[in-house]
């Protein structure tokens, strides 16, 4: 049995839009966290119509690897109406009801995103409800407190975990050894998961989801700490059930 506990449980209800932390979750077989990324914003850039039929890649859509002070956005969601309520340091708040004030998002969202960038075109959600994430799979997310620590130790900083968009954060394992689990299952409340592979960052992480402002370079710290640029895993679910705040994490054989 190991030591380790959960956290943090976190969702992104609009892709790229806003953190939602949340105290207990009811996870599913072979899908993503619920209500993770469900909606997304594309530009008018985008390779699809009104709306995509599967999975599509990040470039498609408002992200923060394309403006990073996207981070500080906030969300309060509820997903039975729809309900949605976003801030940000740098706008008034929004409250509208997904998906019907998708019009009126992009119109408070809009002044956060580059001109010279493809501008925002449509709230959208994917035809077979799955989630628009970075990556194909059906994967959520899982970080390790002690890792985010050792790297804010590295850089002088207090690392927000919101800088790195995750869903499961677990405190209690040695640092790095999140990595270690690749191809192993754990266990946590009622729920199943089996740890696939690492998650490599991108530039969205230099910014501070408080101030929005680019602040540590947490790419140039992993790369001459460590040799690569990972931080948390992906993984599936393999036995769905509720998990809540506080739950302990078995490591299985």
């Amino acid at each position: 049995m190991s030591a380790a506990h959960l956290a943090h449980i976190v969702r992104h209800p609009v892709k790229s839009a806003g953190f939602q932390a949340l105290t207990r979750a009811a996870l599913n077989e072979g899908r993503p966290f619920p209500f993770d990324r469900h909606y997304a914003i594309a530009t008018e850039a985008a390779k699809f119509g009104t709306a995509p039929e599967g999975w599509v890649p990040k470039m498609n859509f408002v992200r923060g690897a394309a403006e990073g002070s996207l981070q500080a956005i906030r969300a309060d969601f509820d997903e039975t109406t729809g309900a949605v309520h976003l801030t940000h340091p740098r706008r008034p708040s929004f409250s509208g009801t997904l998906p019907d004030d998708g019009d009126a998002l992009i119109a408070w969202l809009r002044p956060l995103w580059p001109a010279d960038r493809p501008a925002p075109r449509a709230l959208v959600a994917r035809r077979d409800g799955g989630a628009l994430t970075d990556v194909p799979g059906p994967w959520i997310s899982v970080l390790n407190l002690a890792s985010l620590r050792m790297l804010g130790a590295r850089m002088g900083l207090d690392l927000s975990i919101h800088r790195f968009r995750g869903n499961l954060w677990l405190d209690g394992l040695p640092e790095w050894s999140e990595f270690d689990l690749i191809g192993r299952e754990i266990a946590i409340g009622s729920a199943r998961l089996r740890i696939e592979q690492r998650i490599t960052r991108c530039v969205a992480t230099t910014y501070d989801p408080e101030t929005a402002a680019p602040e540590g370079d947490t790419l140039a710290a992993l790369e001459s700490g460590w040799g690569h640029r990972d931080l948390g895993v992906y993984a599936t679910v393999t036995r769905g059930g509720e998990i809540a705040l506080g739950d302990p994490v078995e490591i299985l054989p």
